[in-house]
Order: C-alpha cells, then structure tokens, then sequence
C-alpha cells in the first residue's frame, strides 16, 4: 500500500474491542510519518499493541487553534498525517473539524480510512427506523436543552445522542417528556467485556437501579404517524362538487390529493354519492 504525500488520513480506530481495527487502519498507520491523536496517553496503548511507533501530535479541543500551525508545517515539509481520535471516527463530535476545514482550504487531500462508530453499531442493532439523524452530545443546561430537543421531537427520524452516564437520568426526564410514546435503546461499553443494551419504551423504562459510567449511546426510535380522525363531511362535500364534472375513478384521486384517507374509504364514500342523485 502506498501512501500520498501532503495527504491527512482519517482513520477509525476501535471503541473497545482492539479486534475491531481494520487491516488498512493498521498499514496506514505504521506508513505514515506523524500521528495526530486526541491524548497519547490513551492512544499509546492502542498503537503498542500493533507494534506502532510514531511521532504523535496531541490535539484536543483545548488546543486545536494553537496546533494548527505546527501541524501544517508537516504538511510543508511533504510529510504524511493521520488523525485518530480516543475511539470510532474522528470528527464526529471529536475535534477535527478546524484542522480538516484549514486543510480544505488548502488544497491539500484528505483520505477517510473508514472503521467502527458507535453512531452505526447502535443504529445497527436498534431495530428503528434506518432514516435516522445524529445530533451528539446535547447542552447541558436546561433552557438550553429545551430549546435543542423541542425542535428535534417533530422530526419523524430515529435520533441518536451522546451522553455522559452521570447525566443520564437528567436527560431521560426530558425525553419522557418530548418523545414519550417512541422507542428507546441505550447502549452501554459497545464491544467491551461489559457491552450492556437496555430497551423499553420512553413511558416505562426505568434505570433507577442501575449503575452506568462512561459515555453511552441513546438511540430514539423514529415518530410514529398518527392518523388523524376522517373527516367524512369535508370528503362528501369534495365528491359532489367533483363528481358534477369528472369520472369517479378522477373524483377519487383529486379528493386522495388532499385528505389522509385511505383510497378504499374514500372510493366508497363517492360510490355511494354516484349512486344516489348529486343536487
């Protein structure tokens, strides 16, 4: 495999189970000449276990402006960067997104050496709807909470947040509140010894009793349709005025253009207006 100069690779690396590094992951990573990582110190222990020994380069969201600078310079020289995060895909709500736009505007190429997320391993096995949309880590405050999650409710995705265990049950009230009758799936150490899912509906689950740490992914299942009730004036009162100039079968799909009613139910309703004397 041979790598491009002037080049940052974005690699995925695994959220717990080492096994899960791919194969390219680990070539890219021992051809390239630095590593940017979010803490060495956790990062160290990942590269030791494939015998990986290269320059690092910390790079966190206390200090992503100030490395900018330092980390072009590699750039200038020709050399080859790969960025890792503490776990999954950098980027998503990890930092990465000053340097990757920095380098965008640059000119300069980016590769994305795909791997494990825990956005895709939750929605995965979820069972929800796979049109789904992924906000992160939501605010802490509750004002501003309130303001987040009350525009997200009318979406009719599945949603999916990270969130510390120590908040959980902070949060969960307010999904109770907003997303009552969905679905909800907690996701607890994906891939590691103690790999926990937690089910239930937003109604009625319950973790009082137990004890989470770490960050978890909650994935909200999708808003259900409601139907609403069928307005059988307002269908009777489209069939008169329809059926005065058009076919029933036309009548039919004008009125079907308009009213959430179901074509059987609506066909019956303008049989029976045909059949009878239209004043």
């Amino acid at each position: 495999m041979k790598l491009n100069t002037k080049t940052l690779y974005i690699v995925s690396t695994p959220i717990g189970n080492l096994d899960d590094m791919t194969i390219r992951a680990v070539e890219v990573l021992k051809k390239v000449d630095v590593i940017i990582c979010e803490d060495t110190r956790h990062s160290i222990k990942l590269l030791n276990h494939f015998k990986i020994k290269k320059k690092l380069i910390s790079y966190h969201k206390f200090n992503e402006k100030k490395q900018i600078t330092p980390i072009i310079e590699h750039f200038n020289q020709g050399k080859i960067l790969a960025l890792i995060s503490d776990a999954g895909t950098p980027t998503l709500s990890d930092p990465g997104s000053i340097l990757l736009n920095e380098i965008i505007r640059r000119n300069l190429n980016i590769v994305p050496v795909p791997g494990v997320s825990a956005i895709t391993s939750a929605m995965s096995i979820s069972g929800f709807s796979d049109k789904f949309l992924f906000y992160g880590f939501l605010p802490k405050k509750e004002k501003e909470l309130e303001k987040t999650i009350e525009p997200l409710a009318k979406y009719h995705f599945s949603l999916i947040f990270f969130i510390p265990a120590s908040k959980i049950k902070f949060y969960l009230k307010k999904f109770k509140k907003h997303f009552f009758d969905r679905r909800i799936l907690i996701a607890k150490e994906i891939t590691k010894i103690h790999e926990t899912f937690l089910r239930g509906t937003l109604g009625q689950i319950d973790i009082s009793s137990l004890t989470l740490k770490g960050e978890l992914t909650v994935v909200i299942s999708e808003k259900p349709f409601k139907k609403e009730p069928l307005d059988t004036i307002k269908i009777i009162n489209k069939a008169k005025k329809f059926l005065k100039k058009y076919s029933l079968k036309d009548t039919v799909d004008l009125i079907m253009e308009t009213e959430p009613a179901s074509k059987k139910k609506i066909y019956q309703i303008c049989l029976n207006l045909k059949n009878e004397k239209i004043n």
